[in-house]
């Protein structure tokens, strides 16, 4: 018998595997597949470090909005220091993690994927890198999340302003911000978090809203000496991310956080409107400004503790126009009024619903995953598309909820799991039943009708209207659906003729 037919995969029988992208899912692959006695994977990372989107968003004021210990792995527990933990410490943190469980040595930075090509003659796929390099892999991951390609504007005159003009997602800090008169154009999670973190320093911050977001009180704060030493012992670590973990739980059973008429839509809905008129009370024209018009939550839902009150600032001006053009030195809104500016920051997002928008993929038939969407992507439980074998998404097209680094735990021990079963059975190629993948995507669309998202503009949704991002439940149903229906919904495949022939 052929040798490549009784060892598929060489000298030590484990597969070789391309990871695209060392964030929070690439790093949490790495550290699965070690331990699955896996050591034949690189990551690649066309940034100049490791961290993802925390590596890319560096804006004054970023941090997350979950727990710091939910949001983080469940194999290494860290010594937070708030809440809710800023940029520089959750970066901190995957810079441990990659060290002290040995992913470090498999990063290879700035080194972009261009494309990845399957050949059915081999059962391998071909890679090619930015360096000119082309490699095999018998197993190709994306894990370049959702949020990675900002979604830049074409207002008119925007080439024209003389000033700094920048993406949130690449800040400029060499520009000083002291004295100036900062436009911030946008109101997601990100702008929400600029405009008090730079309001004590500016001389003003004019913000230009096209539509409100519905906003909760976040609570972040520091922690103290005292809790931090109680978060040391491991008992008290576990117990609070149990707590924290259940709460996130309850938020979204069942869904009916996101469906407007229900018990639990409703609260909160009448929490935010209620948080609006406290602090509102004395400025009707800014309650009625930040009141959203659609059903919570419509868009991502924001959590900050400071911005209402950074709004009634003298020096912080609400707009509530959505931006219709821009000059040399100003930003004119829809009505016509230009605002002089000396500083302009585009808070306006990301291309989320445009999943791989820089990575060509060709699967079994040579045809481009972008072409088999249509501009609608989906998958069997956000990972796997008929057609591209033994080709992994993590962060994929309906997986944006839950507790996500829970999701990208459970996304990596599924791709160590697939890997494994390559190794025991001798099988080359893997790859998801049609069938299931489309009752799959037809359950999971069903539970998008009747949500709030159907009724707003948002970055959920695709061209076509389809919401594509969103996963409607909590971690633990998506946990057990991986669990259960991944190994269920795959079939298998085995070279039946030796590599080169």
């Amino acid at each position: 018998m052929d040798e490549n037919l009784q060892r598929p995969f060489g000298e030590g029988n484990t597969p070789r595997i391309v990871i695209v992208g060392a964030g929070f899912s690439g790093i949490a692959l790495g550290v699965k597949l070690l331990r699955a006695g896996i050591q034949t994977y690189d990551i690649y990372e066309m940034s100049p470090g490791l961290g993802g989107t925390w590596l890319d968003n560096t804006y004054p004021g970023c941090e997350v909005d979950v727990a710091s210990h939910v949001y983080s792995y469940s194999f290494a527990p860290h010594d937070w220091t708030r809440t809710h933990a800023s940029q520089r410490e959750l970066l901190a943190y995957l810079e441990r993690v990659a060290d002290e469980f040995g992913v470090r040595a498999h990063i290879h930075c700035g080194t972009k994927v261009l494309d990845a090509a399957w050949d059915e003659r081999t059962h391998l796929w071909t890679v090619r890198l930015s360096t000119g390099a082309t490699v095999s892999a018998n197993i190709v991951v994306s894990a370049v999340g959702m949020l990675n390609q900002p979604k830049y504007p074409d207002w008119p005159g925007l080439d024209s302003f003389r000033g700094p003009r920048f993406h949130t997602a690449r800040w400029e800090h060499q520009h000083e911000l002291a004295g100036k008169t900062v436009a911030v154009v946008g109101t997601g999670s990100t702008a929400i978090q600029i405009v008090p973190a730079i309001a004590p320093i500016v001389k003003k911050v004019i913000q230009f809203q096209r539509e409100p977001g519905w906003i909760t009180l976040k609570g972040d704060r520091d922690f103290t000496p005292e809790e931090r030493d109680g978060f040391r012992r491991p008992l008290k670590r576990r117990r609070e991310r149990l707590r924290l973990s259940w709460l996130l739980e309850r938020g979204v059973r069942g869904g009916a956080i996101y469906r407007p008429g229900t018990k639990t839509n409703t609260a909160r809905e009448q929490y935010c409107r209620a948080l609006i008129a406290k602090i509102f009370a004395d400025r009707p024209d800014l309650a009625a400004a930040v009141t959203p018009t659609y059903p919570y939550p419509g868009k991502r839902p924001i959590f900050h503790s400071t911005y209402y009150q950074t709004l009634k600032r003298d020096n912080v001006e609400l707009v509530p126009k959505a931006v219709a053009s821009v000059t040399a030195n100003a930003v004119v809104d829809a009505d016509g009024v230009a605002h002089e500016v000396d500083v302009l920051v585009l808070a306006t997002g990301f291309e989320a619903a445009r999943y791989l928008p820089n990575l060509a993929v060709f699967g079994r038939d040579g045809k481009s995953i972008h072409d088999v969407w249509n501009g609608e992507p989906q998958a069997f439980l956000g990972l796997t598309v008929p057609g591209f074998p033994n080709f992994f998404m993590m962060y994929g097209p309906g997986t944006n909820g839950g507790e996500l680094v829970s999701m990208f735990e459970r996304q990596a021990e599924y791709v160590a799991r697939v890997a494994r079963r390559m190794m025991r059975d001798g099988v080359t190629a893997v790859e998801v039943k049609r069938g299931w993948h489309e009752r799959y995507n037809r359950w999971l669309q069903s539970k998008m009708q009747g949500t709030s998202w159907l009724l707003s503009r948002n970055y959920f949704t695709s061209p076509t209207g389809k919401v594509v991002t969103q996963w409607p439940f909590g971690a633990i149903l998506y946990g057990l659906l991986v669990k259960v229906a991944g190994p269920l919904s795959e079939t298998t495949r085995t070279l039946r003729e030796p590599r080169g022939a």
